[in-house]
């Protein structure tokens, strides 16, 4: 089948999540390519609760691309906490939004994956075969398998109803207008709390989970946003594609980074009673630049720095913005 291009300047187009915070710097490049603000619908969950089907039917009505980034998220206490929702949340918004896709005719299916879909033990840097050689890492088994079921369903759809519907599976993601809660955040947003907290109250130790030990990838929020926005106008083949910054890094050098720039010299302390979730995780970020000219640009320095600049503006001035709704 010749690969379908996507004229995103003259199609309505929902973003499902487009408040959140993913969404809203996804939505900020999409007006940014040219594509009008009316042109740009995004459902918010006060009213469009999209674990209702009838709700996804009118949100999907006279569109013709739909990029689904909602999602029930959050870091490793929260997926301990809330399993069973995490896993039935987030399959049946994606299942219910494809469906409702389909039946309405739109153009192009746009399916945000997880990284938390791949087996415990990839091997790094992950590749986008690896994917069904094993179980996920159990702490975030329930999320992962949800959100990998939205692939299954993509490659279906396109099999028998010749739907263009891809399926992206971005690394941990980080930027200003994370959700800094530390009840449900993850690792970078929450040590970024942590050490700025510390640093204002003049504590001399700060707790971290785990053993810092483990390996991770980060990608920018205005990074992500743009693979998907490439993706979303490029991309128009069954196969995951993988969006991440191609590099790792222990846990506890992210600390001693987050801590300098934080400007905190007191002692950090690693609770090993508390998991550390998957051993490593980096990417194989090939096919994404491959097929669509996607490579991520921001260093993880300037990342972090711009994250904590906007933390530190907002916790003074803002602080209700430190808490993200869990559905974004």
């Amino acid at each position: 089948m010749a690969r379908r291009l996507i004229a995103l300047l003259d199609s309505k187009i929902v973003v499902t999540g487009g408040a959140g915070f993913v969404g809203a710097v996804l939505v900020e490049r999409l007006r940014a390519a040219g594509i009008p603000a009316d042109n740009i619908r995004i459902p918010r969950s006060a009213d469009s609760d999209l674990r209702d089907a009838s709700n996804c039917a009118r949100v999907v009505k006279g569109a013709d691309v739909v990029i689904h980034l909602a999602a029930k998220v959050g870091g490793i206490g929260l997926n301990q906490r809330n399993p069973g929702s995490l896993f039935y949340d987030n399959a049946i918004m994606g299942i219910q939004m494809m469906e409702a896709a389909r039946v309405a005719g739109v153009r192009k299916f746009v399916a945000i994956g997880t990284v938390c879909a791949y087996p415990k033990y990839t091997p790094v840097p992950f590749k986008e075969t690896d994917l069904w050689n094993g179980y996920p890492e159990e702490t975030n088994a329930p999320y992962g398998l949800a959100k990998k079921m939205l692939l299954v369903q993509a490659q279906s759809y396109r099999a028998e109803y010749g739907l263009d519907a891809i399926y992206l599976l971005p690394v941990n993601l980080y930027g200003p207008r994370d959700n800094f809660d530390l009840e449900s955040s993850h690792v970078i947003p929450a040590m970024i709390r942590k050490f700025v907290e510390a640093v204002e109250s003049g504590a001399k130790v700060v707790n971290l989970w785990g053993t810092g030990n483990a390996s991770r990838e980060f990608l920018y929020v205005d990074d992500a946003a743009e693979g998907i926005f490439l993706a979303t106008k490029l991309y128009d083949k069954p196969e995951p594609i993988n969006l991440g910054a191609g590099h790792e890094i222990r846990i506890r050098d992210l600390a001693e980074i987050i801590a300098g720039l934080a400007g905190f010299s007191g002692e950090t302390r690693w609770n090993a009673a508390r998991p550390d979730g998957q051993p490593r995780r980096m990417l194989d970020t090939r096919e994404a630049e491959k097929e669509f000219g996607f490579k991520a640009k921001t260093t993880l320095e300037d990342g972090l720095r711009n994250t904590m600049e906007w933390y530190r503006h907002n916790s003074a001035n803002n602080p209700d913005n430190l808490r993200t709704p869990s559905m974004i």
